[in-house]
């Protein structure tokens, strides 16, 4: 990895070249697409639209939408921290910023790579990344990713997961990736994917202990998402194990190891979000180029619909 990532250091000046081209992958719509009226009180949607960081009614989702000036590639928020993977400048690559309900700017942590995921636990206090740092694309040969954990209340900062012990392995097999973190509600366990040998590992991490522990009989789990009341987990699982086919958004079962298939049947290149115990989020791209915010019932029942309509990255907030 660290050959690879000198290489990307030494390209990092062509990122803002393709910013332009990635932009329209991460869910950009054209310039004043969506307009800015005030999502009103209640419980809303943390969404991007044209990369501007917004908000709607989670009554209404697709009503009314509150459009600030504020950029990101990808973004989450809960309890009022707003983690933001900024775009990849012409003179810079790209950083995160930790952000407050205000959108006053926290914290930021250079990064080299393209943004690709991020989340943030239930309390705010922990904030996890992944980017591309070769290849774009999970289906890609040879791509690798880097993936971090801040935590905002000590400060302490993990820039990559490659760091922790691999519980189980003597010695860290040098073909690693990790992406896509979800936190439990301690603020210190997590789950994530680590890819090794060809295969695709569920995980679960100790940040305090500074390792992680895959687990053998949940393969092929990506883009892990806890749900709320902490019993499942919604991901995105590579059609008969080959994610050249695409994926299938699904639902795991921790405790019974269960797996149900969502009614979504088109490929879901995604890190799922729940909007509720009940419901799962997840962008998908048009022909066209843009994004749209779909939902389906977590069991596996009912008919996607559109949710936030030329939009990405959803998040529930307050």
């Amino acid at each position: 990895m660290n050959k690879r990532l000198l290489i990307t250091l030494t390209a990092a000046v062509l990122l803002g070249g393709v910013a332009v081209g990635y932009t329209a992958l991460s869910g950009a719509t054209p310039d004043g697409a969506a307009q800015s009226v005030p999502a009103g009180a209640g419980p809303r949607l943390m969404v991007l639209s044209n990369g501007k960081l917004s908000t709607v009614s989670r009554t209404d989702p697709a009503g009314s939408r509150e459009v600030t000036e504020q950029r990101c590639d990808r973004v989450y928020s809960a309890a009022g921290t707003i983690s933001c993977l900024r775009p990849a400048g012409a003179l810079k690559a790209s950083e995160l910023a930790v952000l407050d309900s205000d959108l006053k700017e926290l914290k930021t942590v250079p990064l080299t790579g393209f943004p690709n995921r991020t989340r943030v636990s239930a309390s705010g206090r922990m904030v996890a990344w992944t980017l591309f740092v070769d290849g774009h694309s999970y289906a890609a040969n040879g791509f690798s990713t880097s993936t971090g954990i801040l935590d905002t209340k000590t400060g302490t900062l993990v820039t990559s997961l490659e760091e922790f012990a691999v519980e189980g392995m003597p010695q860290r097999p040098v073909d690693t990736n990790y992406w896509g973190v979800t936190f439990t509600a301690d603020d210190n366990r997590f789950y994530a994917t680590m890819s090794t040998g060809g295969h695709r590992y569920l995980l679960e991490g100790d940040f305090a202990a500074r390792k992680v522990r895959p687990l053998t009989d949940a393969d092929d789990v990506e883009c892990p998402s806890l749900s709320p009341d902490g019993t499942r987990i919604a991901y995105k699982k590579a059609v008969g194990g080959d994610p050249q086919k695409g994926w299938r958004v699904s639902v795991l079962d921790l405790a019974s190891r269960r797996i149900t298939e969502l009614a979504e049947t088109r490929s879901v290149d995604d890190q799922p979000a729940w909007v509720d115990d009940r419901t799962v989020a997840y962008g998908i791209q048009r022909d066209d180029g843009l994004n749209d915010v779909w939902a389906v019932p977590a069991d596996g029942t009912g008919t996607p619909a559109v949710l936030v309509p030329e939009a990405s990255s959803p998040a529930p907030i307050s």
